[in-house]
Order: C-alpha cells, then sequence, then structure tokens
C-alpha cells in the first residue's frame, strides 16, 4: 500500500479515540503506582520503594485506591474493547504461524483485524486476572472487609486473609509478566506505541500489521492525509 496521499503527506488511518487514550494513560500510571507501591509492600528487601510515595503508611492508603482506579478503568476499556477482542478462525490461524512473528515475516501471516491472536490473549488474560486481583485485594484492605462485612455479612478470618495474600501477589507477579511483554511488543513493533499517543497510524504500519481493519477503515472512508 502506498504510505503517501497524492499530496505527498501521509496517509494516517485513525485508531484510538481521545477518550480511549485518555482511559489507557490513566491505567498505564495506575499501574506504574501499583507496580511500585505493591512491590514495596511484598518483601521487606523492596521497601525502599515506599520513599517514592512518602514511606509505609502512605503506601498502604495509595495501593488499594489506585487498585480502584486501575480497576475501574480496565471495566470502561474491556467494555470499549470487546468487540474487537472475541475471537475468531483467523486468531488459530495466527497462533499457528508465531515463529513468523518473532521473525517478523509478516507476509506469512494471515490478514487480521484491529488485533491479533497475541493482543487480544493480552485482553482476555487481564480480564481474568483483573477480577482476581480486586476480589483479594479487598480481603486485604480494611475499608473493604468493613465493607464486605456491613453490606453482606461477610468476615474474613485470618486463613481467608493469608490465602487472598497468596493469591493476590500470584495474580500480581503474573499481570507483571504479561504487562512487560505488552510494553516490550509496543515497543518492538514500530508505530504501535505512536497510535496510543497521536491517535492515528500511517496506512503503512497498518497494510503491514493489521490488513483486515486497515481495508475496513478504507472502505469506510476513515482513512485521510497529513
Amino acid at each position: 500500500m502506498n504510505d503517501k496521499a497524492p499530496s505527498g503527506a501521509p496517509v494516517r488511518v485513525p485508531r484510538y479515540s481521545g477518550s480511549a487514550r485518555i482511559n489507557h494513560w490513566i491505567m498505564a500510571i495506575a499501574f506504574v503506582i501499583l507496580l511500585l507501591s505493591g512491590l514495596s509492600l511484598f518483601h521487606p528487601a523492596l521497601f525502599f520503594l515506599s520513599g517514592i510515595f512518602g514511606g509505609g503508611a502512605m503506601v498502604r492508603w495509595l495501593h488499594p485506591w489506585a487498585g480502584v482506579v486501575f480497576a475501574l478503568g480496565f471495566l470502561m476499556l474491556f467494555i470499549r474493547f470487546l468487540p474487537a477482542n472475541l475471537p475468531e478462525l483467523t486468531d488459530f490461524k495466527w497462533l499457528a504461524k508465531i515463529r513468523y512473528v518473532v521473525s517478523g515475516r509478516d507476509e506469512f501471516l494471515p490478514e487480521v483485524g484491529k488485533y491479533n491472536a497475541g493482543q487480544k490473549l493480552v485482553f482476555w488474560s487481564q480480564a481474568a486476572l483483573v477480577p482476581i486481583m480486586v476480589v483479594s485485594g479487598f480481603a486485604l484492605w480494611t475499608p473493604g472487609l468493613d465493607f464486605l462485612q456491613s453490606t453482606f455479612g461477610i468476615k474474613a478470618t485470618m486463613d481467608h486473609r493469608r490465602l487472598a495474600a497468596v493469591v493476590h501477589a500470584a495474580a500480581a507477579v503474573t499481570t507483571i509478566v504479561i504487562w512487560i511483554v505488552h510494553v516490550y511488543a509496543a515497543i518492538w513493533v514500530r508505530g504501535t506505541l505512536s497510535a496510543m499517543i497521536r491517535g492515528s497510524v500511517t496506512g503503512g504500519w497498518g497494510w503491514r500489521h493489521h490488513r483486515r481493519w486497515l481495508k475496513r477503515e478504507v472502505a469506510d472512508g476513515h482513512v485521510k492525509s497529513g
């Protein structure tokens, strides 16, 4: 596909609206806060990280509230991006050719929509992990425990809290690993990160990585120059 408009300006295709980008970056900021504050609470050797936020008392207050922001942000993102992340036959074909993804040989991959199978796996793994972290986090948070007891009559025992701590930590570590892969892929595939900053991608990027999505955008008249 020609990546230039007749005027010579780059052809750009809208990919993310302003509200979607704000949603994403609020989640990203909340996640970084959760990552650093959570690590400071995870092990005494990492407690020095609490100094970033002003000490242990602030971390114990900030971490759960950052979790609330992250969870609400993900809920909105889930609703917004769910239709584009539904599994389809092309996803299995894409996964079967994962070696070409790793080697950067996109010409051997099937045409995909707005998200490929790897991106969908990130989406659905987070859809499973975020509720787990929310529920287990509630069992470790005093206001959360008070709410559960006063509203539903649920009282967490010490054994429940110990189990919640293990589950919360396991889910958090898994989420961090997925987040690292997500960020690496966004940097590795040139143009992906700028899409979440500018809100649009070049026609050439769309043709190479998400051709079926690009064709639909062209058919709908969403392609512009400049």
